[in-house]
């Protein structure tokens, strides 16, 4: 007896399978919750994924193998569809569930509390060298992917360091230990530039932060490239700052915002060295020969 099915019927319904929460379940035990006529084929690997991956013909020479006819396939295709309309239910109610979990999570509630985006980069964040390369590894490269990442973490997975800190620091809003990590300033909502260029100067010796802001361009490379990372990423902020630059505002009452005395001379420097619009910027020297010729 030949299948009633049509190739669409049959890929319409293990398309719709595939995602199901029943799909690695033994056929026959699908078909007893069913209360209806049960499947020929026992055992472990009888189940929906055994077939959902075939094209019409090769299921129903997958069931000929097995020494099952073409009606087979409708009977099949019966028991998944009436599945599926048990399943439907019980998968929207993991899906509510896990929504539920996600705005329950106390580090996402808190980045909203502050103003953080959930899609800052962790990349952009002070954490160690080690702590870095375990996030990359575990593909976390938001606060946003951190968050859930901790919420779906073992309670028995012991961490330490920087990814202690900064979770326990979101998980009850310490806003002190939140700006050692973030550019964020306490008291205040979101994250900013001043405070970000703050970090990248803040572990430079004393000495070095002097030569800074004697000759911003003396910086380390990696500072200069470090800030330039900040600068992309927030370039409302340094558009904001070049405006207020150009307007008159001196770069050290920009820096002075940071509230860090020790670090606001080289911040200073940094803002007025890059972000300082290119009339304010301070002409080249000139030689005594260029002088001489108007050059």
């Amino acid at each position: 007896m030949p299948a009633k099915a049509t190739p669409q019927e049959w890929d319409k319904v293990r398309a719709a399978f595939a995602s199901s929460l029943m799909v690695d379940l033994p056929l026959s035990s699908l078909a007893q919750n069913l209360e209806g006529p049960d499947w020929p084929v026992k055992g472990a690997t009888e189940t929906p994924a055994a077939y959902i991956d075939l094209a019409y013909d090769d299921a129903l020479e997958m069931l000929a193998l097995k020494g099952l006819g073409p009606g087979h396939l409708d009977k099949l295709i019966g028991i998944l569809q009436e599945t599926l309309a048990f399943d439907e239910p019980f998968g929207e109610m993991v899906n509510q569930n896990a929504a539920a979990a996600e705005r329950e999570n106390p580090v996402r509630r808190n980045l909203a509390r502050a103003g953080i985006p959930e899609s800052h980069p962790l990349a952009l964040c002070e954490l160690s060298p080690d702590i870095q390369e375990f996030c990359r590894l575990e593909k976390i490269t938001t606060l946003g992917e951190f968050a859930l990442f901790t919420q779906e973490m073992s309670q028995n997975v012991i961490v330490g360091g920087d990814f202690r800190a900064l979770l326990n620091a979101l998980s009850h809003f310490d806003e002190k230990v939140l700006a050692q990590h973030l550019p964020y300033k306490p008291g205040a909502t979101g994250l900013h530039l001043t405070q970000a260029i703050a970090h990248a100067v803040r572990p430079l010796p004393a000495a070095t932060r002097d030569a800074i802001a004697a000759d911003p361009g003396s910086a380390p490379v990696a500072v200069l490239a470090r800030v330039n990372q900040f600068i992309n990423h927030f370039p409302e902020q340094a558009a904001d700052i070049t405006a207020k630059l150009g307007s008159g505002t001196p770069a050290q009452r920009l820096a002075a915002t940071i509230d860090e005395p020790a670090l606001e001379p080289a911040v200073a420097a940094i803002i007025a060295h890059r972000l300082a619009p290119p009339s304010a910027q301070p002409e080249p020297k000139k030689g005594w020969f260029s002088k001489l010729f108007g050059r």
